[in-house]
């Protein structure tokens, strides 16, 4: 499995689990593979974190009314932007490449507004990062 597919196996796992209200490792498939497992883990262990970073970046938008296939996209691209070292190395991508596949998963499973407003809050983080180094 592509590691593209393996991202949006933790989006759909992610998402599941917050409309279902079910537990993350029950919304896994059987076979998941372990980047999508981490990848989920690493969202769940730093979601108040990367959910006041969406909220703040959000403008005009609090982070209950932003979808939650939205913010499972968000989650990802943020964990896969910020702690790239909390995963796998060899899934490690640049920053810039965390932001472009978010925005490839929002374009797919999205409407049309949603891929600007995922990459213009994406962005604004790691604007904000920079600045902070």
């Amino acid at each position: 499995m592509r590691r593209t597919e393996q991202r949006r196996a933790a989006v759909w796992a992610l998402y599941q689990s917050d409309l279902l209200g079910r537990d993350l490792e029950q919304t896994f498939p059987r076979d998941v593979h372990a980047f999508t497992r981490a990848l989920g883990q690493l969202v769940r262990a730093r979601q108040p974190e990367l959910d006041e970073l969406i909220s703040r970046h959000a403008s005009g938008w609090s982070l209950e009314r932003i979808a939650p296939l939205e913010r499972s996209i968000l989650r990802v691209g943020l964990a896969e932007l910020l702690y790239p070292e909390a995963l796998p190395a060899e899934h490690a991508i640049p920053p810039e490449g965390a932001i472009d596949e978010a925005v490839e998963t929002a374009k797919r499973f999205c409407g049309a507004q949603t891929p600007g407003f995922v990459n213009g809050i994406l962005g604004a983080v790691l604007r904000e990062r920079i600045r902070e180094k």
